[in-house]
């Protein structure tokens, strides 16, 4: 684990995603983050150890998903699949299938595997699967300001997390997609789909694949005006975390940071620490994973 000290510092951004702002000043004390995110072979460890199963091993509840078609009602997950050509890009359906099977064994469905794999970071993995981890590591998943602190590695107000220039040199920095999303993948980088932990530089203190690969689990439920408000103009705000839903949904969402292997200059350019989601907490896919932290 890599010791991030604690900062006031500028979260969120204003020259992107309407659900990055505004600006504002937050102070986080000091903590503990995993270097890298949780692997394949470490969530293995956790599995072998425990006998979990996890969220898309187990059993549908119809009464949760009363809209479903009946056939996709059975233990499954999120796959991507590239596209052939250009597709509208308001429709996730052109590129997200659920299929039946897919877990973090086979993250592509029934016929992949985890050969070759082993220090690639775990994918489908819910919220409750990421949080079991964490629990059994005596650990905890980072609120949304503790993990952008650590993202921006001391680069306070900077684009990306290695500065403000997206391609320094001409080389990426991080594991995202160059090209049209979803069907032209130039691989620039090398990888068509995750990538090994640590296979770029590390930011400024010493954490692996903050951007790009895949995005991680927080433990805030998303908000879409962005946690860190100021209750009083002339105080940043402490440790800032949302702890109960701000939204009435059916199946509410954490945050998730980072972008992933997934995201496109034409499309979710969200491979910067500012960047937001929300994701609903019983989703796992073949994109998102996590990392943890200890707090002093």
């Amino acid at each position: 684990m890599v010791e991030i000290p604690g900062a006031t510092f500028s979260m969120g951004a204003e020259d992107f995603y309407p659900e990055e702002g505004p600006v504002r000043q937050v102070t986080v004390d000091g903590f503990r983050m995993d270097a890298q995110p949780v692997t394949v072979e470490e969530f293995r460890r956790f599995v072998a150890e425990t006998d979990y199963v996890t969220v898309a091993e187990r059993e549908l509840d119809p009464a949760l998903y009363p809209d479903a078609d009946p056939a996709l009602l059975v233990p499954g997950s999120l796959v991507f699949r590239r596209s052939r050509g250009p597709v509208d890009l308001r429709d996730v359906a052109n590129w997200w299938s659920y299929v039946p099977g897919a877990c973090w064994r086979r993250p592509e469905g029934p016929g992949s595997g985890l050969a070759g794999r082993r220090r690639h970071p775990v994918t489908q993995v819910a919220f409750e699967d990421a949080e079991a981890y964490a629990a059994w590591a005596g650990k905890a998943l980072p609120t949304e300001a503790e993990w952008e602190l650590a993202a921006r590695g001391g680069l306070d107000g900077a684009r990306f997390a290695w500065g403000d220039e997206e391609t320094p040199g001409g080389r990426p920095l991080a594991n995202y997609w160059q090209g049209e999303f979803p069907w032209e993948n130039l691989r620039l980088d090398g990888y068509e789909l995750t990538s090994p932990v640590g296979a770029y530089p590390a930011n400024g203190y010493g954490l692996f694949d903050m951007t790009g690969n895949v995005w991680e689990w927080t433990s805030d439920f998303f908000d879409p005006r962005g946690n860190g408000r100021a209750e009083r103009p002339c105080c940043a705000p402490r440790n800032p975390r949302v702890t109960e839903p701000v939204l009435d949904e059916p199946i509410p969402r954490r945050v998730i940071k980072g972008g992933s292997h997934l995201c496109a200059a034409n499309y979710c350019l969200r491979y910067r620490p500012a960047a937001r989601q929300g994701e609903a907490v019983d989703t796992s896919t073949t994109h998102i994973g996590f990392r943890c932290v200890e707090r002093v």
